[in-house]
């Protein structure tokens, strides 16, 4: 019943429903979930994890900051504005389901739309144990790694969003080549991962006061530095591979440009952490650092949806059609 009335009750709302607004939507739910953990990063190197020492409230009593001494102005600002963002992502998400919802697309692009308002709940929800934990290195690992998961979501709905309802399943490119990509990303995943045990064992623990009382990764970070370092280079070399298999095939333009983009995206994220290595990991490289790995992922999985798309029925070759 409430299924059936939720389109009746958007329908009365003065929202626009062409592709462009779903677009448009869509492509705000990338942005914002991708720059979540950028200011996520922003929070951990500037120590203002506990900026806002709880939640959902920043303070027992309130739900914005206080003048107290304990806690630095700057600390409780950056905190308090990375948690207003989340806010933001609430509204694009719950935007593109409203959106989606009265243009009446096809079931698929509608479950990707709810994914959003519900991958946000459950990142406040990870946000809350973070902050109650006092930035276990753990929690925040998984924080940046459900971001991820997110953005890969959010792409592939702005990916569906583009696509024909009435459309026919178009492969552009083998199925083996397609695989080799699922591998690519399987192997960007576990860069990610190194990544954040980098993290857990650096010095931006998030907060200075808690160094001694949080237990951090106690592993060797000159060890977990390399080890992240060669999940970048088989990353690399997956996509290596790829182009060259995409030009033997001739794939379609687009799948090809989106090869390049994910390659330079990745060869440009690969510098980064070398400067990082080689200057002890400054803070503003740490930012800099996650929003690579955010369009890392934007690259990754846009390339991904465009080998295996719905096409016009009167577009897609025989040889295509799945």
């Amino acid at each position: 019943m409430i299924y059936r009335s939720f389109p009746a009750l958007v329908d009365r709302l003065p929202l626009p429903a062409s592709l462009p607004a779903q677009r448009a939507a869509a492509a705000a739910v990338v942005a914002t979930q991708a720059g979540i953990a950028v200011t996520g990063a922003v929070v951990r190197v500037t120590a203002s994890g506990l900026g806002c020492p709880t939640w959902p409230q920043c303070f027992p009593g309130s739900f914005t900051p206080t003048g107290v001494s304990e806690v630095p102005v700057v600390h409780q600002a950056v905190e308090f504005t990375n948690r207003m963002l989340t806010g933001l992502i609430v509204v694009c998400a719950a935007l593109v389901v409203l959106v989606v919802t009265r243009a009446r697309r096809r079931r698929e692009v509608a479950a990707y739309a709810w994914l959003m308002p519900a991958g946000t709940v459950l990142q406040a929800v990870i946000g809350g144990i973070t902050v109650r934990t006092g930035l276990l290195w753990w929690t925040v690992a998984i924080h940046l790694l459900a971001s991820m998961l997110m953005v890969w979501l959010a792409v592939q709905l702005y990916a569906k969003i583009g696509e024909p309802d009435d459309g026919v399943v178009s492969a552009r490119v083998p199925a083996p080549l397609r695989l080799l990509t699922a591998v690519g990303a399987v192997a960007l995943t576990a860069t990610l991962v190194a990544g954040t045990m980098v993290t857990g064992a650096g010095p931006h623990a998030g907060d200075k006061d808690n160094l001694e009382t949080v237990p951090r990764l106690a592993l060797p970070i000159v060890a977990l530095v390399h080890a992240h370092a060669q999940f970048v280079v088989g990353y690399l070399a997956l996509l290596i591979g790829l182009l060259c298999g995409l030009y033997a095939v001739h794939a379609a333009r687009p799948v090809l440009a989106r090869g390049w983009a994910v390659l330079g995206v990745a060869l440009a994220q690969g510098l980064v952490g070398v400067v990082q290595y080689f200057t002890h990991v400054p803070a503003a490289l740490v930012a800099v650092h996650v929003a690579g790995a955010a369009l890392c992922t934007v690259a990754t999985a846009a390339l991904w949806a465009s080998q295996h798309t719905r096409v016009r029925p009167d577009s897609a070759r025989p040889s295509e059609r799945v």
